[in-house]
């Protein structure tokens, strides 16, 4: 049976793969170069909070349910953590101008944007994750197409074990920073 949206899926996993790895890794390198802490803390703060995504391809290529809900949360976590350190968005607010900061400022606008268009977009698709029957059809299974590929351009084996250890690990972090260090030092207790 043929998916009328998976083209839009597809599209979908590109501009991940744009805005979520490439654009802030060479970010991530450029900010190291010209040392802008403010910047470099920021995207290591980002990494944190996107590794989420890539455990959620592993769980794809698994065809577990549950990244249809992983996946959801890192869309939804990634602009917060773009936004919500008021020190650091401060210490970028008094930078000097220049290429880095513009085009910083710039990617953070864009991935906000996508992020929140794309969790919208998944919505639809949490019933993925509650049924077993749903998790089986054309509606669900196309969700799987792009990190299957994956797999097979790297000949990954066990990933779904992998995954599941990863996200394990993933939310006892974030449990630990979220219910102990923000609760003591608010929003000044960045991620060390």
């Amino acid at each position: 049976m043929e998916v009328w949206f998976r083209p839009y899926i597809w599209t979908d996993y590109w501009l991940a793969v744009l805005f979520t790895v490439v654009i802030p890794l060479i970010l991530l390198i450029w900010a190291f170069v010209q040392k802008a802490e403010g910047i470099q803390k920021l995207l290591i703060i980002y990494w944190r909070v996107a590794s989420l995504l890539l455990i959620t391809i592993y769980l794809m290529i698994a065809r577990y349910p549950i990244s249809f809900i992983s996946g959801l949360i890192a869309l939804v976590l990634i602009p917060i953590s773009l936004w919500f350190w008021v020190d650091l968005n401060d210490e970028i607010e008094y930078q000097p101008s220049g290429s880095l900061k513009l085009i910083f400022n710039s990617w953070r606008w864009a991935a906000t944007v996508y992020c929140i268009l794309s969790a919208i977009a998944l919505i639809p698709f949490l019933g993925c994750a509650l049924s077993e029957t749903a998790i089986k059809t054309p509606y669900c299974t196309v969700w799987f197409e792009a990190p299957l590929l994956f797999k097979e351009m790297f000949h990954l084996k066990d990933l779904g074990l992998l995954a599941i250890l990863a996200l394990t690990i993933y939310v006892v972090y974030l449990s630990y920073f979220v219910l102990i260090k923000l609760g003591k030092q608010g929003r000044s207790a960045t991620p060390q």
